[in-house]
């Protein structure tokens, strides 16, 4: 079916070009309407015309490396998606799949051949458009790329945090106590045998004082140590969250599939029954 111009001037795409480029385009651009839960496309189809959603909403999926559905962008009017794979004509690495009734302009690479053929000014303009998208779905990427959050906190902790934790951990090791029991053992020996030249006599008064001391400080610096042992156990337990959260939506996709698929096998009873009677 083709296209009005009028819709493409619509399409932040084309917003840039002006009323002859966008008549070139729009005496090839074809215009493709889908029903909904169809399938667009599959991962590993191959190549065809990129898609510009004039109206309606398209998921676009991928699969990850552990066989999981990952949604990779839900494109709405105005927006498009394809393009890459369209302009380098490699299979599709996604698939496609139109949520509602949907209305899309397809676009091949001839399409845009033809254009840049007869008005080779459009296509810095479209390359600007590009470009833009581009930059955003960059951006999208960095904010949702996964990183270790522990990574995060070690990044961020500060000197006197990082000490904290290394005092805790030698504080709390055979290591520590071994050798501050020995350490013990020998200012109690040596006061004992000094006698009255003892610089601490029995019962250590001087040596109370120093373990007094210690108490006081170390107390302090273990309790920092397991505030960011706190912080840590909350950030696992919010990845557990989201892993749950995640198997939760997976579930209720699978479902939902498996309730669509038994609509479309009672609307098939329905029509074979139609028939044989």
């Amino acid at each position: 079916m083709p296209c009005n111009p009028e819709i493409l001037k619509s399409v932040p795409l084309f917003s840039l070009l002006d009323d002859d480029e966008t008549a070139v385009l729009a005496a090839h651009v074809d215009r493709k309407g889908f029903a909904a839960h169809e399938r667009i496309y599959k991962i590993g189809d191959p190549s065809g015309p990129a898609y510009v959603v004039v109206s309606g909403r398209v998921r676009v999926t991928t699969v990850d490396e552990d066989s999981q559905e990952v949604t990779v962008e839900e494109s709405g009017n105005g927006e498009f998606f394809g393009f890459a794979l369209m302009l380098d004509q490699t299979p599709h690495q996604t698939s496609a799949v139109a949520l509602e009734e949907t209305t899309c302009l397809e676009i091949s690479r001839d399409d845009i051949e033809a254009l840049l053929t007869r008005k080779p000014l459009a296509g810095m303009d479209l390359l600007t458009t590009l470009g833009c998208q581009f930059h955003a779905a960059q951006g999208l990427v960095r904010i949702r790329a996964s990183r270790n959050l522990n990574e995060v906190i070690e990044e961020k902790a500060t000197w006197g945090e990082r000490l904290a934790d290394s005092v805790a951990g030698f504080g709390g090791s055979w290591t520590f106590i071994i050798l501050f029991s020995v350490a013990i053992l020998i200012y109690a020996f040596a006061n004992i045998v000094l006698g009255r030249s003892a610089w601490d006599p029995y019962p250590f008064i001087l040596l109370n004082l120093f373990l007094s001391m210690l108490a006081a400080i170390q107390a302090p610096v273990i309790m920092m140590s397991q505030n960011r042992q706190d912080q840590r156990d909350r950030l696992r337990d919010e990845l557990d969250f989201d892993v749950n959260r995640r198997a939760e939506a997976e579930i209720k996709g699978l479902a939902a599939k498996l309730n669509a698929l038994d609509d479309k096998i009672d609307d098939v009873n329905s029509l074979l029954r139609k028939r044989a009677s």
